[in-house]
């Protein structure tokens, strides 16, 4: 069972705000009035039975804790239209490898924090900029692959100072 609720925003498209199941593989409807455009915020925290999602390539705005403790995620394609990921967007999540979209232009704090699974992030051709703790306590990510012109903050795999 999936069941998805949403609000529609100011451009006339929709944001799903909330979740509710217990399925291994989750596919967000594609189509909802004009689209949807956004993925709110904790839309999928603390679902550790999720093992994949599909997201529909309408999809430009993912947001902060989206992912959040979702320990057995292993596979999810980013829409090719995302344009901006908040903060901690896959935090504590259980996510291997994953292939940033062309769009995306930025990678914020802590987007990966703690995802002790991380292996492999290949960067879209877009990536301008990944800020401060982006991948703060991912232990085992051993490849990151980006164009040379990406300016990578000093700090974007350090942990977070007490």
């Amino acid at each position: 069972m999936q069941k998805f609720y949403f609000k529609q925003v100011e451009d006339g498209t929709y944001a799903v705000t909330g979740y509710e199941g217990d399925e291994r593989n989750v596919i967000i409807p594609g189509n909802y009035g004009k689209g949807i455009t956004i993925l709110g915020d904790k839309l999928f925290s603390g679902h550790s039975e999720i093992t994949s999602v599909q997201i529909p390539d309408t999809v430009t705005d993912i947001g902060e804790f989206v992912f959040d403790g979702c320990v057995n995620l292993r596979y999810i394609e980013l829409p090719s239209q995302l344009k901006c990921l908040w903060g901690y967007t896959f935090v504590r999540c259980g996510i291997e490898e994953i292939v940033l979209p062309d769009q995306l232009k930025t990678l914020p704090p802590f987007a990966f924090k703690n995802c002790k699974n991380l292996k492999k992030v290949v960067c879209g051709k877009g990536l301008k900029k990944i800020h401060s703790w982006a991948f703060s306590g991912c232990d085992n990510l051993k490849d990151l692959i980006h164009r040379p012109e990406v300016e990578i903050s000093p700090k974007a795999f350090e942990e977070v100072e007490k």
